[in-house]
């Protein structure tokens, strides 16, 4: 009988070390790893305390202190009595905006700091950072989360994404559209600085909204012929400015044909909506509503795949699995799916933020 012997995963056994805490102790008090062990640790509590943080950015936006703080320094005294907040807690608040960065203090005034600043001047940001209450709550309990065992709010708040048909409550219209036009100025600018649309004769944005994207589009391209598909009760409301020079098209991408004549077709924070039939079905409806030569552009949050990343795994796949329709996909998986409905020379250009938006391009080559 011959003895069987396992060579031990290198991994697992490097693992297996740096979790013995005697190994710990050891590493932060020898000089050449006692830097590495520290900035491990801070990492850790960074995570820890990550929620209060959170938190902190979320009231601070609430009691509109990065408004009240845009015409100068003010005193404790000032932003107590406008913001109704006790003297001694709005301190606490005030010092811990201080030490995420959002503040300066000074003596015993508080002004904005850069970052606090870019609060009231990004576009949509401060309307979506109040929106994650809703999320915050959904994942009270995480685990229960994880294991699918808890009912969430996200779900409740976007049913449109349920629909088997194009009736759409006009409240619920107003609520997203109104949310997502907020932030659409980022994505645009970032998808335009990505992807050139010089060649296009005629862009169809699908499942626009209320027309962001093409709006900017305009503004870039004034030339180009412009076409927004997207449900009844969303495109009631668009803009009078812009429905004057977009040709708009109403109906449902899961009921309906696509409008054609666009030798362009843009989906935008569209397919992470929706599950993997629904996005093969409406990628099928693309290419048959292209000419030959005609242009598929993706722009939406992705994951890192093979190499996870923040922005994509960390934050937008969680919040897609909230609303428990869709999910947030790798580049790697959107451009199988591109290619099972007959796309080709698929490229995917590198956007300037990816916390804001990915790309990717295909081409219907028949």
């Amino acid at each position: 009988m011959g003895l069987s012997l396992k060579r031990p995963n290198p991994s697992t056994t490097f693992a297996r070390l740096i979790a013995n805490p005697g190994f710990q102790r050891w590493a932060a008090r020898f000089p050449l790893t006692r830097r590495l062990a520290r900035k491990d640790g801070e990492a850790l509590f960074d995570l820890v305390s990550g929620f209060c943080h959170s938190q902190i950015l979320q009231a601070f936006v609430a009691l509109d202190l990065h408004t009240l703080l845009l015409d100068g320094p003010k005193s404790l005294d000032s932003l107590a009595l406008q913001t109704k907040v006790s003297h001694d807690r709005l301190a606490i608040l005030l010092q811990a905006a201080a030490a995420l960065g959002l503040v300066k203090r000074k003596r015993k005034s508080y002004s904005l700091s850069r970052k606090g600043a870019a609060l009231a001047g990004v576009p949509g940001l401060s309307e979506m950072i109040l929106h994650h209450d809703i999320l915050y709550r959904d994942l009270r309990d995480p685990v229960a989360f994880f294991k699918g065992e808890s009912e969430t709010e996200l779900a409740e708040l976007w049913p449109y994404v349920f629909g088997q048909n194009a009736d759409l409550p006009k409240e619920t219209a107003d609520r997203y559209s109104a949310l997502m036009s907020g932030s659409q100025a980022l994505v645009a600018e970032d998808t335009l600085r990505a992807v050139t649309l010089s060649d296009v004769r005629c862009l169809m944005d699908v499942g626009g909204g209320r027309g962001a994207f093409l709006s900017e589009v305009a503004r870039r391209y004034p030339d180009m012929e412009l076409k927004l598909f997207d449900l009844p009760g969303v495109v009631s409301d668009v803009p009078l400015e812009l429905s004057g020079v977009v040709d708009i098209h109403a109906g449902s991408f899961r009921e309906d044909p696509l409008p054609e004549g666009a030798d362009a077709i843009s989906l935008i924070r569209v397919l992470y909506d929706h599950p993997d039939h629904i996005v093969s079905d409406l990628l099928t409806k693309v290419y048959e509503a292209l000419p030959d030569g005609g242009r598929l552009i993706i722009s939406e949050p992705m994951s890192g795949g093979d190499r996870p990343e923040r922005p994509g795994d960390a934050y937008f796949a969680i919040y897609t699995l909230a609303m428990r329709t869709g999910r947030t996909r790798s580049a790697a998986e959107i451009s199988d799916l591109c290619r099972a409905a007959g796309f080709t020379d698929i490229r995917i250009p590198k956007t300037a933020r990816r916390f804001v938006t990915s790309c990717l391009t295909a081409v219907k080559l028949s």
